[in-house]
């Protein structure tokens, strides 16, 4: 069972980056999160967040794969982070192995999702879609995240 939509507010780095370490640490493996969202809207920071919540040692080294494509950090669980930014349609996605990332134990995040959703919805992701409200403010809406993730947020 999972949380049809929640709408959380980021007022700044520090807070996008704690949201996805709450995610994170709440995460048992075999999750699929679908990233969406304009440039400078977070996703990389809040990707940062979940790789704490995963345990990932270094999280300086956690940077948007633009031009690698995927990205893989150890911790607790492997992180599978993907960018899609570059990609023309979903089919380059899966010949990079999405198919084997979404299989194992480990988390696959995806930026830029929209650009691969057919791909993506055959994984039942957690979507996240983040929004600019203000120079340091940012909506975050979250669709379908599992009933055992429980988000209790504090600002400030």
């Amino acid at each position: 069972m999972s949380c049809e939509s929640l709408e959380i507010i980021s007022y700044g780095v520090d807070e996008t980056i704690a949201l996805g370490q709450a995610i994170g640490k709440q995460l048992q493996g075999g999750e699929v999160i679908a990233l969406a969202g304009t440039l400078g809207t977070g996703k990389t920071h809040f990707i940062k967040g979940l790789a704490l919540g995963l345990d990932v040692e270094d999280v300086d080294v956690v940077t948007s794969p633009t031009f690698t494509l995927i990205n893989e950090y150890e911790g607790r669980l492997p992180l599978y982070h993907a960018d899609a930014y570059r990609l023309e349609k979903a089919d380059q996605l899966a010949a990079l192995g999405f198919d084997e990332m979404c299989s194992g134990l480990g988390v696959v995040v995806v930026e830029w999702a929209d650009r691969v959703r057919s791909l993506m919805d055959d994984y039942k992701p957690i979507n996240i879609y983040l929004e600019h409200r203000g120079e340091n403010e940012r909506a975050l809406r979250i669709e379908k995240l599992p009933s055992y993730v429980k988000m209790e947020i504090e600002h400030g």
